[in-house]
């Protein structure tokens, strides 16, 4: 419904916000509360952009909440300015400076340690505000005086004065900043950035640039926080010392949590469930200073029975009470979903495959014939551990190359090496006549080197289609771009790659499935589906065939035939059976080190491969 009706939400959210002002009140809302409401709203949508779409937890916000609401009440007091518009503009870039700033520090670590060094930052701000800066921060003070709102147009000065005039000047920046969010959350960026949310790994495996996403959306997140410290001013008369507290930032995520993370919504609710409880329970109830530990009670009832918030619970009952929820197609051999309808495709099949061979191509080489890809000297050291010990290799143009060896032969960190997931110790790595050797693993994907993972690495909270559109987004516009705007069409090609992309893999029918329904030789699939949709030159594949059945090892292999054509592959598998069938030349690792190198036929009869790896598999492989 939404797909159709675009507008939808926008539309209902203007009526909802027309309507609060004739209704609320009469149920005993008080006026300053929900302007409150709406300021703390509009912070929680930057903050919910933050850590519900892109997986940021950020106890820093108090310090961007503050900085913009002090710039904001400086200007308004100190120096003249009578334009409350354009002093929320400049508050809110003065915030995004210093939050690019924060950035730049805070993104170098992750997880716990992000979080650890926000909330250090929101103290340092803190500090900052009530000492160094107070003659201009007013210290405890604050900052007295600040003006209602108001807008300059030139010809005439609009103010907002009247409890009915303020609320129609936060409901309109609140509705603005929600559009705003909404935009960015459906275009080709914001879809990145929930792929980062899943699995910030493989989202720079399939050639994002992930650091430039995540300082990014930092940056919003603090402007959203910058400009809502203005608007708190403003509501106020005066800016308080106390929006750079710590209890700031947390009752930011509280709310958040409450309404509802990844939602957008989220946020607004939480806010009016914390606002007004804490109003019923200190002015109805008495309650004193007890009302907080009563709201905490409330809060963790409502994040253990409410996993997904308020709004989250409210869209889970509506899917559930109109048959929204997404069943799983039945499998069919239509879409190549069983084993036997890959490994013999009716003469329908074989037209689409070919169609979709033809919309998912191969970048163009800069090499066509000889060594795509060749490594000299490739060594790994793990401290004392050898991993890889001076590896000469190389893969020509066209060709399917097999990797053999004993567990611990250092399959894997070769692989890694040559995917620049991990930097050589010594040694050079080529890719079409350009050293590699020190760029980033999304670097080597946008050149066309690109890897499908042993342990499946995919966006599970995510449907196939978008796990194939975050894939193909970054080879159709790069490893960044600031597209926040666009819709998710609008990147040209995007639908006929992921469509093709599909189609190969046998998961067109599965295409708006979410890949936490799919059976696991479908995530397998859509596995290798991930690598193919980035149209790599050299496609590298780790342990293809783990953990299947017989019967999806013969559906793998035979997929793998099929996508053979005009592709370069090297292809590490412990099933030697399924390996000798796929590839023309095989190269066996051990101990770190290259063994031998042959034909399948040559590796089979082998003295050494037979001795050092199969043992007495001799006879069943001869």
């Amino acid at each position: 419904m939404l797909r159709q009706r675009p507008y939808l939400v926008e539309i209902i959210t203007l009526l909802v916000l027309i309507a609060v002002p004739f209704v609320l009140p009469h149920l005993g809302a008080n006026t300053t509360t929900i302007n409150r409401v709406l300021i703390l709203g509009l912070v929680g949508v930057g903050f919910d952009l933050l850590f519900g779409f892109t997986g940021l937890l950020s106890f820093g916000q108090s310090a961007f909440f503050g900085t913009g609401g002090m710039i904001a009440g400086y200007l308004l007091t100190q120096t003249g300015m009578t334009n409350g518009v354009l002093a929320l503009i400049i508050g809110m870039l003065g915030t995004a400076v210093v939050g690019y700033l924060v950035g730049l520090i805070a993104l170098r670590s992750t997880g716990i340690y992000f979080a650890m060094i926000t909330v250090a930052i929101a103290e340092v701000f803190f500090f900052v505000e009530f000492n160094p800066l107070a003659a201009f921060t007013g210290g405890e003070n604050g900052l007295p005086g600040v003006p209602t709102p108001s807008l300059g147009l030139g010809f005439i000065t609009l103010t907002f004065k009247s409890h009915l005039e303020m609320y129609a000047f936060f409901a309109f920046w609140y509705f603005v900043g929600l559009v705003l969010a909404l935009r960015i959350v459906r275009s080709p960026f914001g879809l990145v950035l929930r792929g980062i949310r899943d699995n910030p790994q493989r989202a720079l495996a399939l050639g994002h640039n992930t650091h430039s996403y995540k300082l990014t959306v930092f940056v919003i997140a603090a402007m959203y926080a910058g400009f809502g410290g203005g608007l708190l001013g403003m509501m106020q008369g005066f800016m308080p010392p106390d929006a750079f507290m710590f209890d700031t930032s947390g009752e930011i995520i509280m709310q958040t949590a409450i309404g509802g993370v990844g939602t957008l919504f989220g946020p607004l609710v939480g806010a009016g469930v914390w606002l007004f409880l804490s109003d019923f329970f200190q002015i109805t109830l008495h309650l004193g200073a007890t009302w907080k530990l009563i709201l905490g009670l409330v809060f963790v009832l409502l994040v253990v029975f409410l996993r997904r918030g308020i709004v989250g619970a409210v869209v889970d009952l509506y899917r559930l009470a109109f048959g929204k929820r997404r069943a799983r197609p039945a499998a069919s051999k239509a879409d190549g979903s069983g084993a036997s309808g890959s490994a013999q495709l009716t003469e329908a099949e074989q037209r689409a495959m070919a169609e979709a061979i033809a919309k998912v191509k191969p970048r163009p080489s800069a090499i066509t014939s000889g060594a795509i890809l060749e490594a000299k000297g490739l060594t790994k050291r793990y401290g004392g551990i050898v991993a890889n010990s001076d590896i000469d290799f190389h893969v020509n143009h066209g060709e399917i190359r097999g990797i053999i060896g004993p567990n611990g032969a250092g399959k894997s960190t070769f692989f890694k090496m040559l995917t620049c997931e991990v930097p050589p110790s010594a040694g050079t790595i080529t890719f079409e006549g350009r050293d590699i050797t020190g760029l980033g693993v999304a670097d080597a994907c946008q050149l066309g080197l690109t890897k499908s993972y042993q342990i499946n690495q995919l966006f599970v909270h995510l449907t196939v289609r978008e796990n194939l559109m975050i894939a193909a987004l970054a080879q159709l516009r790069g490893k960044f771009k600031l597209d926040l705007m666009r819709g998710m069409r609008s990147v040209p090609g995007v639908d006929a790659q992921v469509e093709g992309t599909a189609a190969l893999v046998h998961l067109t029918r599965q295409l708006d499935v979410p890949v936490s329904d799919l059976a696991y030789g479908e995530k397998r699939r859509l596995e290798v589906g991930l690598a193919l949709a980035t149209s790599p030159t050299l496609l590298l594949l780790d342990e293809p065939l783990a953990g299947l059945s017989q019967e999806e090892r013969v559906e793998i292999v035979a997929l793998l035939k099929s996508i053979a054509h005009d592709r370069t592959m090297v292809v590490i598998d412990h099933d030697m059976d399924s390996l000798f069938e796929l590839v023309e030349r095989i190269t066996v690792l051990q101990e770190g080190r290259i063994l031998v190198e042959g034909t399948p036929e040559e590796i089979k009869s082998n003295p050494k491969v037979q001795e050092a790896y199969l043992g007495g598999m001799e006879e069943q492989l001869l």
